[in-house]
């Protein structure tokens, strides 16, 4: 059974608090926008999908509680709450998308007469609260299409083996996973042989985290610090690479786990196909190229220390981006729960 990173039950939410990660297990209650903030921003919760479904469910839970019956005030308050939760994470996509989605609702439904308070809160309450339904439906959508495509490049009954990078599984989403859901999706239909998964410096997502999902669905899997890809790819026969994305520009240029385009590049070099899969909602056609994805820099101490312990060297200046772009010509395809597309494709298949 897949982990649960994400409990909600109208007026209660609850997320898995993932930097205790594989050593607690241990559930954060959200009680509104201000925890909503607090979660993502310490990456409590990560994952660009969980991230979006946190932020919104966080507003619903706050809103359940307000008793304004004035639906102008309740759209200001729903506009400048969602704005604030888009600046935990910059990078992300997701909670952008969804939060313009929102703002246009709020905005028809406040000028539609027609429309009670009442009527306005439950309207909103419950498109927030599908979000979380058609998440685990997205993914399992993107890991049915990405095992049929990687299936397909094989003779015969051959057997797959993946490597991935950082964590995207039902940690980093409502449940299944996007990355991981293939990886999954390969393994319940009895076609992986083995997936690989890195460490990700600085944060470790893929040693707490993907490990973690890994072990608890008993998929065969190994651990491999950063820097081995090279050497992996040169000694064992790895059918594909699978990673996420936080942000994909129009033009398939690809913003994820900083890590991601040496990965990218190393696999061009073995001739080892590269696949990002991400829903719809990771796709920003407002942007034409990954040069104008704002990168997110996280704090010093993610560098210099593994929990309490300090392992660099007193005074040493750190740079620690959080993401990186890999170059859509880098990309074999990217997997959505429309289907495969290469980055080409997405003006023609992915609406505008």
């Amino acid at each position: 059974m897949s982990l649960e990173s994400i409990i909600y039950r109208r007026g209660n939410l609850e997320i898995l608090d993932q930097l205790l990660l594989p050593s607690q297990t241990r559930y954060v209650k959200v009680m509104g926008v201000e925890d909503g903030w607090k979660v993502i921003n310490k990456m409590q919760v990560r994952g660009a999908p969980a991230i979006a479904i946190v932020g919104c469910l966080s507003l619903a839970v706050e809103l359940l509680k307000d008793d304004n019956s004035n639906k102008i005030n309740m759209r200001q308050e729903i506009e400048g709450k969602l704005n604030y939760l888009i600046s935990a994470r910059p990078t992300a996509v997701n909670i952008k998308i969804a939060a313009d989605e929102l703002i246009n609702l709020a905005n028809n439904m406040s000028a539609d007469e027609n429309i009670s308070p009442d009527i306005f809160k439950e309207r909103f309450i419950n498109y927030i609260e599908n979000m979380l339904v058609k998440d685990i439906q997205d993914n399992k959508a993107i890991g049915k299409f990405g095992c049929e495509t990687i299936i397909k490049s094989l003779e015969g009954d051959g057997q797959v083996r993946v490597l991935t990078h950082c964590n995207t599984g039902s940690l980093a989403t409502a449940g299944y996973g996007t990355a991981l859901g293939v990886i999954r999706s390969l393994h319940e239909s009895k076609r992986l042989d083995h997936v690989y998964c890195t460490e990700t410096r600085p944060y470790n997502q893929g040693a707490r985290l993907t490990a973690y999902e890994l072990v608890h669905e008993k998929i065969p899997a190994t651990l491999i610090v950063d820097s081995m890809v090279a050497a992996l790819m040169r000694t064992k026969k790895i059918t594909a690479v699978v990673v996420g994305a936080d942000r994909v520009t129009a033009n398939g240029d690809t913003a994820n786990k900083i890590g991601t385009y040496q990965i990218a590049i190393t696999a061009k070099y073995h001739n080892v196909p590269f696949y990002v899969a991400a829903p719809t909602t990771s796709i920003d056609m407002s942007l034409k190229s990954g040069d104008s994805i704002k990168i997110e820099e996280r704090p010093e101490r993610e560098m210099t220390h593994v929990g309490e312990f300090r392992i660099a060297a007193p005074g040493i200046s750190c740079w620690n981006p959080s993401f990186d772009v890999t170059p859509s010509s880098l990309i074999t395809g990217i997997i959505t729960e429309k289907g495969v597309f290469t980055p080409n494709e997405l003006h023609e298949k992915i609406p505008q």
